[in-house]
């Protein structure tokens, strides 16, 4: 039987092994050519993926480790290092490549800083972007080529840096994006891939994109064409790249860039770490800034402005508008191109019209609840809500009282929908759904009607029934219309204690963390006492991991003990409340932002 990695080996052929795979066609100069390199990377990615890569990268990697190694990472992309005259050059190669980079570049402080240390260059004087054109692979996932561009004009005394480089491709390598980026995770990936071979061979963290990249050289019996491996994990994790980069031979400048970035030296590291962490709230007033001033509105998606075509449009002082770019450029929500401003994917999302806009999250969280956390020393001294210590009032009353602010708080709720976007296929709603006679879905507290409109789009043969205050069943009732579900829906004005009885499921989505314990066991016996012998439950919650690892839930663990006098918990936490209100956990899966579902029933009988 032909196994995976066989069948690789054989597709990539032993003469096309070796540098020259990502390497250029070597000319009568010792040079090479960019668009060659460019296309034989292109047909690389097209050509592997995950597993049959790995086994190729780390011979007699096999069974349990291959296992963890696939389950863990993806196949992202091949990189390079080329070096056009001018932009316009890279455009032309790439476009004969039939590349198409949608993005605009980005700054490289990685490769960078790579070039200034082995060349013995100021970085400053290295301008290095990134590109990312796409590339459709065999079995239909969209993977990239990397592209990493050194800018050698005709004459620059950079030219012997780009031979250098065009012959020993020290920039080439094959990157896998880590799936859960988590402390704990990254470092046993590390062992792992240590354990068969591969030796440290330095990395960063790029401010511009908010990622930490791990290099790896690979044993030299790998059959895979590329000596490096990149390891990529979104977010910053300067902790875990601290041991990295102590591990391994990096070559890494000393001391600071001339930029004033910190160039990952142990000395440097711990200090600003904490001064990145110190100015986060900056960051939070930011976003809500450009979002207050729809600077994001005034940018048409896909196009350019003039930064002082924007000033104009949004009514603000060009100079302080500058500023205030170049800093959200560095968060990644713009990028500059000379003196013109495009969004990047991160900061569409703060248009009012985009899908799933995360504009309300950002007034919301840069408005009342940025003011509550002001006095998160005093929910941690005393046990009280921050937020009712500020305002007098707990936050749901509060909002109910100033329709605006309702409003902002429903749609900052429906912001982080998108983990709601697998909850309709869930066996107990298409076992409703299958339902001879239709069945019913109850939404308990269902907010805005965001979720439970999705899953009657879902299930035409389903009804739904709504529990929620009375300003909030309007704006489900608006939402229903939207969705062409009203037909199929009816409401509830009430509290907990009035859930509707007769449902075949029911569900409570990010209701049960905005209450103490003693709270989520009534609002549990108050659905058990509703639910038929038959019926299932839904929990739309995050969950604290047991083991400690980095996760949203942890955040958001402090921001509901701060804003609502609530928390996150444990699957085991809510094995614990649902058995209290005679119900057993039956399994959680997971959901996008990092979210779960738990599925709960009452015990079967004997």
């Amino acid at each position: 039987m032909t196994t995976p990695a066989m069948t690789a080996t054989a597709a990539v052929g032993p003469a096309a092994v070796g540098p020259a795979i990502v390497g250029p066609a070597t000319g009568s100069d010792g040079g090479a050519d960019d668009s060659d390199c460019l296309r034989a990377a292109a047909d690389f990615v097209r050509r592997h993926d995950t597993a049959t890569l790995l086994p190729l990268l780390l011979p007699g990697l096999d069974g349990p480790q291959l296992h963890a190694l696939t389950r863990h990472l993806a196949f992202a992309h091949a990189a390079l290092l080329v070096f056009p005259p001018d932009p316009a050059a890279l455009r032309a190669d790439l476009a004969a490549c039939g590349l198409s980079a949608d993005a605009p570049p980005l700054p490289s402080s990685v490769v960078r800083d790579r070039l200034a240390a082995r060349h013995r260059r100021d970085a400053a004087g290295l301008d290095v972007s990134i590109l990312r054109p796409g590339v459709r692979a065999a079995d239909g996932t969209r993977r990239a080529v990397e592209v990493f561009a050194l800018t050698v004009p005709p004459g620059s005394d950079l030219w012997d840096v780009a031979e250098h480089e065009r012959v020993h491709q020290h920039e080439a390598h094959l990157a896998f994006e880590v799936l859960r980026p988590e402390p704990l995770l990254l470092r046993g990936l590390c062992a792992l891939l240590a354990d068969r071979g591969a030796v440290p061979d330095g990395g960063g963290y790029n401010p511009h994109e908010n990622g930490t990249v791990l290099y790896f050289t690979v044993p030299a019996a790998s059959l895979a064409g590329y000596r490096r491996v990149e390891l990529y994990a979104p977010g910053d994790h300067r902790d875990v790249l601290a041991g990295h980069l102590a591990d391994g031979p990096a070559v890494r400048p000393a001391g600071r860039s001339s930029t004033g970035t910190s160039t990952g030296t142990p000395t440097d590291q711990p200090a600003e770490t904490l001064l990145r962490l110190l100015t986060g709230a900056w960051a939070t007033q930011a976003l809500a800034a450009c979002a207050r001033l729809r600077l994001p509105d005034a940018v048409p998606p896909g196009e350019s402005v003039d930064r002082a075509a924007l000033a104009h449009r949004t009514g603000t002082d060009p100079r302080a508008l500058a500023t205030l770019l170049r800093y959200l450029a560095m968060l990644g929500v713009v990028t500059a191109e000379g003196e013109r401003v495009r969004l990047t994917e991160v900061g569409a999302l703060l248009r009012e019209d985009a899908p799933a806009s995360m504009r309300p999250l950002a007034l919301m969280y840069g408005g009342p609840f940025y003011r509550s956390f002001g006095a998160l020393d005093h929910t941690v001294r005393t046990g009280e809500t921050a937020f009712d210590h500020l305002f007098g009032e707990n936050h749901f009353d509060h909002f109910a009282r100033d329709p605006e602010l309702a409003d902002l708080f429903d749609r900052s709720m429906a912001a982080s929908t998108r983990m709601f976007d697998p909850v309709p296929g869930h066996p107990a709603l298409v076992a409703a759904a299958a339902r001879p006679d239709g069945g019913t879905v109850v939404d308990v507290a269902g907010g805005n009607g965001e979720l439970l409109a999705r899953v009657l789009t879902a299930h035409p043969g389903l009804r739904g029934v709504l529990l929620e205050r009375p300003h909030a069943v309007e704006a489900a009732r608006r939402t229903m219309a939207e969705a062409g579900c009203a037909d199929r829906c009816s409401y509830r004005v009430g509290d907990f204690a009035d859930v509707p009885a007769e449902g075949d499921v029911y569900l409570l989505s990010r209701v049960l963390h905005d209450w103490d314990d003693d709270r989520c066991r009534a609002i549990l016996r108050h659905c058990e006492r509703a639910m038929p012998a038959h019926a299932d439950l839904l929990i739309v919650e995050r969950l604290l991991p047991a083991d400690g690892s980095a996760s949203l839930a942890t955040a958001w663990d402090v921001h509901m003990m701060c804003n609502v006098g609530g928390r996150e918990r444990r699957a085991d936490h809510y094995a614990d409340l649902l058995a209290a209100a005679g119900l057993d956990l039956l399994a959680h899966t997971p959901l996008p932002l990092d979210a779960a579902l738990l599925h709960a029933r009452r015990p079967a009988r004997p």
